[in-house]
């Protein structure tokens, strides 16, 4: 089926070449001529035209209207003084006109027919043909904005890193412990940002999916720390995908739990395991990381904590429209934070 569309679609032959295409018009007319004389005493009288009409449709089709038109007036002259009694002759009785009068209203026709499909299959054609440029412009225009696009999220990363670096530098000339540590854990902030938003995405421009995302994460903030006695681990549905405005701050209350945990949970250097866990819960998504270190002190309250940790994971929980809980586990501690199911990226 394709390749007969395609033979059409080529259709008529030869439109820069107008004397072949009218030379085999001729050798048409000449051939339904020789046929319908070689097959005379095979046909009952009264058909005159026989062979005469695939002619004429067969030049219209394969060359156009034009050599169709002059297939149509020869084989009308041939049959008219050919084969149409009183043979050799051109009459002009009755019948002879009624014959050529049938002839040409069906050839009329055919022609007519025939150009009109030709004409609809050169729109359907030139149509197919725009299709196929528009597309491959926007393949190309696609590929061109992916590579901007990942340009701009590498150029973003890197530009935080650095960020993340200068306020590094600037740490060093400071003496005051208070002002050391808020530039040491800005700087850490920026880097993990940078980070967050070289991850937030694949080469293709895809929303990468909350579990890859929550790896990536714990890989970072793990190396960071220095710990080689403590794990972290994901489990995560591999389908949940977060909104682009909803990971990064998702992100950063993670990293903040992993560094509590970290700092408080494993203070005495001794080795554990952080597990952060995530599910679906009435269409959203409820997210933990719990540890198996010594657990929150005695009488201590999260909501009322003036670490700053703690106090950015709340102001960005309320950002995020969720729910931040941190408590103790059955072993150590654990911190849930839920997701209304309008930070969940579409489809997802």
């Amino acid at each position: 089926m394709y390749s007969l569309s395609r033979f059409t679609e080529r259709l008529p032959f030869l439109p820069d070449r107008p004397g072949v295409r009218y030379t085999a018009t001729i050798a048409l007319c000449l051939f339904a001529l020789w046929l319908r004389w070689a097959l005379d005493s095979a046909f009952p009288p009264g058909y005159p035209f026989l062979t005469f009409f695939p002619a004429v449709i067969l030049s219209s089709f394969l060359f156009g209207p034009r050599p169709g038109v002059l297939a149509a007036i020869l084989c009308g002259i041939f049959a008219w003084y050919v084969f149409i009694p009183p043979r050799m002759t051109f009459g002009f009785d009755h019948g002879t006109i009624t014959a050529m009068l049938f002839y040409t209203g069906v050839v009329a026709v055919d022609i007519a027919l025939v150009h009109f499909m030709q004409a609809a299959n050169a729109r359907l054609h030139h149509a197919r043909e725009e299709v196929r440029t528009l597309a491959e412009e926007r393949r190309q225009l696609a590929e061109r904005s992916e590579l901007l696009f990942q340009e701009m999220q590498h150029r973003v990363g890197n530009n935080l890193q650095m960020v993340g670096a200068v306020l590094s530098l600037q740490m060093r000339n400071l003496q005051e412990p208070v002002a050391r540590r808020a530039l040491s854990d800005a700087a850490a902030r920026l880097q993990v940002i940078g980070n967050i938003q070289r991850q937030l995405y694949h080469h293709d421009g895809r929303l990468v999916p909350l579990d890859r995302f929550l790896q990536e994460v714990c890989a970072k903030t793990m190396s960071s720390s220095a710990r080689p006695g403590i794990t972290c681990s994901v489990e995560a549905l591999g389908d949940i995908v977060l909104r682009p405005d909803s990971a990064v701050p998702v992100a950063l209350i993670v990293t903040e739990a992993i560094a509590n945990a970290i700092e408080h949970g494993f203070a005495d250097d001794r080795d554990g395991t952080i597990t952060v866990r995530v599910t679906r819960q009435n269409g959203g998504v409820v997210l933990h990381v719990e540890d198996d270190g010594h657990g929150l002190p005695p009488g201590f309250d999260p909501a009322s904590a003036d670490s700053i940790g703690l106090r950015i994971s709340r102001v960005l929980s309320r950002q995020l429209e969720a729910r931040i809980a941190l408590e103790n586990a059955q072993a150590g501690t654990r911190m849930t934070l839920e997701l209304p199911p309008s930070r969940l990226a579409e489809g997802a």
